[in-house]
């Protein structure tokens, strides 16, 4: 890599669950989307969708894999905008944490979750 940029560029996450089948229905109704299952090793995963090049990641179960609410916070795109995928929160079986809230101008938004597996997951959304 020549570009300094890309040498901290975020080029995959996985999101540790209890249940990989509960935190699939989670994910795939919060963000209207279809996951695909894969095994690497001992895990199980289920790759949320996304574009080449771009970030990837998955839900992920094994060894390894504890949720947690603490640490680190994955921020997932809120498309079509952050108050529909908001209203799908509780619904789907987790809480929201951070409410809306709104970020310098050109920014857009953010909030926090909790996920059906007890993880703190941000989203963010330009509208």
């Amino acid at each position: 890599m020549t570009d300094a940029t890309a040498l901290n560029s975020v080029v995959w996450f996985e999101i540790p669950t209890h249940d990989l089948p509960r935190a699939t229905r989670f994910y795939e109704t919060l963000l209207a989307c279809q996951t695909k299952p894969h095994v690497i090793g001992e895990s199980q995963m289920a790759v949320l969708p996304y574009e080449r090049p771009g970030v990837g990641g998955c839900l992920i179960f094994g060894t390894g894999a504890c949720p947690s609410d603490e640490g680190s916070t994955v921020y997932l795109n809120a498309v079509p905008d952050l108050d529909t995928v908001l209203s799908r929160v509780l619904p789907a079986g987790g809480e929201i944490l951070v409410p809306r809230t709104e970020l310098p101008p050109g920014m857009g938004a953010f909030a926090h979750i909790r996920d059906s597996e007890g993880n703190r997951v941000g989203l963010h959304s330009l509208s």
